[in-house]
């Protein structure tokens, strides 16, 4: 899998930059990162920054996507071997959101700036979410190709089954109690993604 942000060739020193600028998130939240903290952790002038992000908005937005387009790769790498694709596809979602819940960088900008995530639940998609979309439709057009997922066109199903999932990114801990726990509501994601899916 390709990465989404600007700097996807090997070597890039972008790379070195955008982990300058997660160490700074993770250390002081988005508020209180800069461009000139960023260069600073990164041992380069504050121009170099600039030169391939005018402000920390654009900056964060190839942080995100490289964040969380890799931790996509890493959770679909780990599903191989020949099994149902209802279950791959299911077993998928639900590890990505366990890693997403998981991500110290998802959770330090959730505890800290929660603000950041709301244009992406409502006003727009971000790239990693259409990543995410676009591994989805395809998955499902393959499983119905197989007979195994119920008729209906890719991608509406797959939008539906993020927008369901995200309920279950940001919100989960609040339905964690001592009578209901978050695998108990993990076990439930996987029969309502499965209800979604077969025929």
């Amino acid at each position: 899998m390709t990465s989404l942000c600007h700097n996807d060739a090997p070597g890039d020193p972008r790379d070195a930059y955008l982990d300058a600028a997660r160490e700074c998130i993770l250390d002081v939240g988005w508020r209180r990162t800069t461009l000139t903290e960023v260069a600073r952790r990164a041992g380069v002038s504050r121009m170099t920054i600039y030169r391939s992000w005018a402000d920390m908005p654009t900056l964060l937005g190839d942080l995100m996507t490289r964040e969380w387009s890799g931790l996509v790769a890493s959770t679909t790498a780990e599903d191989t071997g020949d099994r149902d694709p209802v279950e791959r596809i299911v077993d998928e979602v639900v590890r990505t959101i366990g890693a997403l819940r998981r991500n110290e960088l998802f959770v330090r900008i959730v505890e800290l700036d929660p603000d950041l995530v709301l244009p992406y639940l409502l006003h727009r998609r971000g790239r990693s979410q259409e990543l995410i979309v676009t591994l989805l439709a395809d998955a499902v057009a393959r499983a119905q190709a197989e007979g195994v997922v119920r008729p209906g066109p890719p991608l509406a199903i797959a939008r539906s089954l993020v927008l369901a999932a995200h309920g279950f990114v940001l919100s989960a801990h609040t339905m964690v109690d001592d009578q209901v726990g978050a695998d108990d509501l993990d076990a439930e994601l996987r029969h309502l993604l499965t209800r979604a899916l077969r025929p």
